[in-house]
């Protein structure tokens, strides 16, 4: 998926106030609630060292690894789902695993669905995380099937359930509004910090690259981890 960064976060920014409300089970409209925030605003309720008490990065493999892979990617992004289905698991298993890649996995935006989704995958916290973004990028096409917001958020709910995260655990999960703001404040943040404008994008070692097949990512690897 690509879409300028600009654009991606205006309409996360949207999402993010009204988010919460959103997942809400409630007989009005599931935008009824919707509020709001500039880029200021939400820069003002998630400070740098709330964010990094409630967002803290997602991260698989060894602290001391000597290559640090970054991946900035979407829950409703396609091309971010073939990827993982693709080149994840054997990237997991031939590099992360044996030790040689430090793997940070930072979720973006591009609309209020995505943001939903990365509620539901912190909800279980980092225990669960990858399992549960595992099971988001699988069934990418069956919980965004029904097209609007409020089928949408119950097929969250059920992949949540589905997870092991009971229902009033999730219910809290998908209605913290400080959450939804600090996730969307921390992936502008970032983003910005690393020039990121598609995904599925990654940052090897400093150095940021688009979307590869496996073959392509073992060999940067590989010349890195020579180096």
């Amino acid at each position: 998926m690509s879409k300028t960064y600009l654009i991606a976060g205006a309409v996360a920014l949207a999402a993010a106030a009204g988010g919460a409300f959103w997942m809400t089970r409630s007989a009005s409209a599931p935008e009824a609630n919707v509020t709001t925030f500039s880029t200021a605003a939400v820069a003002q309720e998630a400070t740098a060292s709330s964010q990094a008490a409630l967002v803290p990065d997602m991260v698989l493999g060894e602290a001391e690894a000597p290559v640090e892979v970054i991946e900035y990617a979407s829950f409703t992004c396609p091309h971010c789902a073939n990827f993982h289905e693709t080149v994840f698991d054997q990237l997991k298993a031939n590099y992360i695993d044996t030790g040689k890649v430090r793997f940070v996995y930072r979720e973006v935006y591009f609309d209020k669905f995505g943001l939903w989704a990365g509620m539901v995958a912190r909800c279980g916290g980092a225990e669960k995380y990858f399992g549960i973004a595992d099971m988001l990028f699988d069934q990418q096409k069956e919980w965004l099937a029904p097209g609007e917001a409020a089928g949408i958020a119950e097929n969250l709910r059920k992949v949540g359930l589905k997870a092991g995260i009971g229902a009033e655990a999730l219910e809290a999960c998908l209605n913290d509004n400080d959450m939804a703001q600090a996730m969307v404040a921390t992936y502008q943040d970032n983003a910005t910090k690393d020039e990121i404008n598609s995904t599925p994008s990654f940052v090897i070692d400093g150095q940021k690259y688009s979307n590869m097949s496996y073959e392509d990512f073992a060999k940067i690897l590989d010349e890195k981890l020579a180096n």
